[in-house]
Parts: structure tokens; C-alpha cells; sequence
């Protein structure tokens, strides 16, 4: 696939895991989401969007067959441009999604310039165009929020709803596991059964269906943004899983109960580390075998 037609299908929310993975990989991503962030505050001109697409697509082939050498990293930009700009309008009503791989965290932005970073194996969607009349975030998998002074917007998953106002939270939301943390200003968490408004340094936990309200001041920013995944009480299996998320790897744990519990931290950049960080502990030891890991006990 070409590099025009990464972006187009990333424009058109169209990339499967593969091509996302791709995508985020292309030279110009970085800029490529940060001139996204910027178009978010145009407003899109009347025109004949078929129309405008087919022109870009053009004058990004012609600049490639006329470019010289010393010319070719002006026309990767210009392309790129050219591209953004022009698809931008094409499709600013439709439901703008990012998604992480495993390993992988990204940063971004919502139309009200509130910071999002998104953990391993994520995705958070939106909508651009009705976000002043409906200001929700589809979120599964785990995020921080770094929220623009004064916007409000909600943060929806299939555990519970986080309702905000200008403040700092986390949210993970991964199977039998929901947790909010709000780390400034104060957040409104709202479940089936519950409802709480956290403070700074309180936390909003449902693990396997058991329902906790936690307080930790020390925490300023969530561990795993600097590249570890700390734990409180939570059991291992929960804790084996997150593994998986951060190092491509399968795990197998079925010789060890659920029921056991884990405090702790361990490592995104070093997988022996992380291994031992969780089974010395708990008295468990490990076998890899390519990228399968068995849990043992000794």
C-alpha cells in the first residue's frame, strides 16, 4: 500500500490493525496528527468533495514523477499537505477513531485541545462534527486525560461513564477490570449500580465484580506513562495480561489460582526484569519458549 493511500484510508477511519500499524510507522506521522489537531479548529469550505479528493491525488502524482532529487523531501511534505488538507473536509463529520498495537502508546488530541495518551492495545473514538452538541469519548482499553481549562466532555466504556471537568484523570477499562483515577480537579464516575465524584489522589476500582474507592496522594502521573504498570491488590491473572499487552507475548498461567494477588510494579523495556518483578514475589518461576511464557510454580 502507498504512502497517499495509507493516509487516505487513516482519513477515512478505514485502517485495519496491520495498516494502522504501518500507518504509524510512515515518516510523516507525527506531523500527520498534529496537522489533524490544527484542522480541527477550520471550518470546511462548500465544494465537490469527489472532486477535490481526485485533484489532490493527482497533483501528489505529478509532483512525484516531476520532483528532482533535491527536491523530493519539499514534495513529501507538500503531498502530505495536500492530502490532510484536502481529505480533512471530506471527512470532519465522520467518527474519528485511534487505536494503539500491542507495545505501542500514542499521544493526541480532542477537538476542545484536551491531551489524550493512549495505553498498549486501545482504541478511543469521537466525533468531530457533533462534538459541541455531544461531547463523548468512546474509550476501551486504558487512557490519561490532560483536559483543556474548562471543557467538559464524557468518557464512555462498557464498565461505567467518567464525566469531566478541566482536570487530570486515568481510565482503564479491560475485561473484569475498571478503574478511574483522578490525579487534579475532580471526576464524576458513574456505573450500572454506582455513582462517586473523585477528588485528587482517589480512585474508583471494580475488579471481578468487587466494587472499591481508593485513596493514594503520592501517584502525580499514571506509572505506566513512564513505561512501568504498577498494581494494588489485583489479581495475578489481571496482572499477566497487561504483560501480554506490553510485550507481545502469550502467557500461561492455568497451574496458578486466580485467586492470588499481586502487589506490585513491573518494567515495559526489559521482559526478564518484568518476569521476575512478578513471580519472585509470589514464589512462582517461568519457562519461555519463543514468545509463549509458562508459569510455573517452584
Amino acid at each position: 500500500m502507498t504512502h497517499e493511500e495509507l493516509i487516505k484510508k487513516w482519513l477515512d477511519n478505514e485502517l485495519n490493525q496491520t495498516e494502522f500499524e504501518a500507518f504509524t510507522q510512515l515518516e510523516d506521522y507525527e506531523d500527520l496528527i498534529k496537522l489533524d489537531h490544527s484542522m480541527q479548529r477550520f471550518k470546511a469550505p462548500q465544494y465537490n468533495a469527489e472532486v477535490e479528493l481526485k485533484s489532490a491525488l493527482q497533483q501528489i502524482e505529478s509532483r512525484k514523477t516531476k520532483s528532482t532529487n533535491w527536491l523530493k523531501p519539499m514534495m513529501r511534505v507538500a503531498a502530505v499537505l495536500v492530502v490532510a488538507f484536502g481529505l480533512y473536509f471530506y471527512v470532519s463529520g465522520l467518527e474519528t477513531t485511534y487505536q494503539t498495537t500491542i507495545a505501542q502508546q500514542i499521544d493526541t488530541y480532542l477537538p476542545d485541545d484536551s491531551q489524550i495518551t493512549l495505553n498498549a492495545a486501545s482504541s478511543l473514538s469521537f466525533n468531530k462534527r457533533s462534538w459541541d452538541k455531544n461531547r463523548l469519548v468512546n474509550l476501551e482499553g486504558e487512557a490519561f486525560f490532560k483536559v483543556a481549562k474548562g471543557s467538559k466532555f464524557n468518557v464512555v466504556t462498557s464498565a461505567g461513564t467518567v464525566s469531566v471537568l478541566g482536570t487530570e484523570f486515568n481510565v482503564k477499562q479491560r475485561a473484569n477490570y475498571f478503574e478511574v483515577y483522578c490525579f487534579e480537579g475532580s471526576v464524576g464516575v458513574e456505573t450500572k449500580n454506582e455513582s462517586y465524584v473523585l477528588k485528587p489522589g482517589e480512585s474508583f476500582r471494580v475488579v471481578d465484580g468487587n466494587i472499591e474507592k481508593l485513596s493514594d496522594a503520592s501517584a502525580k502521573l499514571p506509572s505506566w506513562l513512564s513505561n512501568e504498570s504498577s498494581f494494588e491488590n489485583v489479581p495475578v491473572h489481571l496482572v499477566f495480561e497487561e504483560l501480554e499487552r506490553q510485550y507481545n507475548i502469550t502467557i500461561n498461567s492455568s497451574n496458578i489460582e486466580k485467586s492470588v494477588l499481586f502487589n506490585g510494579t513491573f518494567t515495559h523495556t526489559n521482559l526478564e526484569l518484568a518476569l521476575k518483578s512478578i513471580t519472585i514475589p509470589l514464589n512462582l518461576t517461568y519457562k519461555i519458549d519463543n514468545n509463549v511464557i509458562t508459569i510455573l510454580r517452584e
